[in-house]
């Protein structure tokens, strides 16, 4: 089974060079996935560049890697950017996790106004820590060049001047406008935004007020989707409208 593992200062690296993991990443690598001396593994900087080779040195704590190609992968054009309504339980890590594993370039945690879960003071700044480390760990599963980021959260006012100038669709399961409909050749050359709201729903106040700012409201199918699957669900439609895929 492929592998992949992540060296964030990992700058640049070429053929017959040896590269070193050290620290937690090791760890898992030699104690956890018990690579071997002569199997194959990867090692990337989350930011593109993704090295291959054969593991020389495995050892508690330390694994090196003889490189035997280098690819550097580019960003998308245009990113995809999911914004995902603070949800209860595991719903909206469920959310990130699979939309990572399809492709997002970037989250975006929304302090919905039917969030129940709410990010204030010491608890923002966890929940991005935590939702950094889900991506993180889903990119390596799925052996992404690039780990997506995870921007600060936001409310609804916030996401409203996001939308100045951007393709933002809202996930709305009454819009009259199926997200397959669409035309790609129409989307902006940068960013394509989705909106997913919390279990409750987007309020008719914020769907207003981002309709008003230039977002467009799309739905999925025929039927409802929870806030855990809509977003993952848009994503791989967009990868297929966009020919990704």
């Amino acid at each position: 089974m492929s592998s992949l593992y992540v060296r964030e200062d990992l700058e640049s690296t070429g053929v017959g060079d040896s590269v070193t993991l050290r620290g937690p990443e090791a760890k898992h690598a030699v104690s956890v996935s018990r690579l071997r001396v002569g199997e194959t593994t990867s090692i990337g900087n989350g930011r593109g560049l993704i090295a291959t080779g054969t593991v020389v040195r495995s050892e508690p704590g330390e694994l090196e890697m003889r490189v035997e190609s280098v690819v550097v992968h580019p960003e998308n054009r245009p990113a995809l950017v999911l914004v995902q309504a603070l949800a209860k339980g595991d719903r909206d890590e469920l959310a990130i996790q699979a939309a990572t594993e399809l492709g997002v370039d970037r989250i975006i945690p929304w302090g919905a106004e039917r969030s129940i879960s709410r990010w204030q003071g010491d608890k923002a700044s966890k929940g991005r820590a935590r939702w950094q480390l889900i991506v993180r760990e889903a990119a390596k599963q799925s052996i992404r060049a690039r780990v997506p980021e995870v921007s600060e959260v936001v409310d609804t006012r916030g996401l409203a001047a996001h939308a100045d100038g951007r393709t933002v669709l809202v996930l709305e399961p009454t819009a009259a406008l199926s997200l397959t409909d669409l035309d790609p050749s129409t989307f902006d050359a940068d960013e394509v935004v989705l909106v997913v709201g919390p279990e409750g729903g987007i309020s008719p106040a914020e769907h207003e007020r981002l309709v008003d700012a230039g977002a467009v409201a799309v739905r999925i199918g025929s039927g409802v989707l929870r806030t855990s699957t809509a977003g993952p669900a848009a994503i791989a439609a967009v990868n297929v409208l966009l020919g990704r895929w």
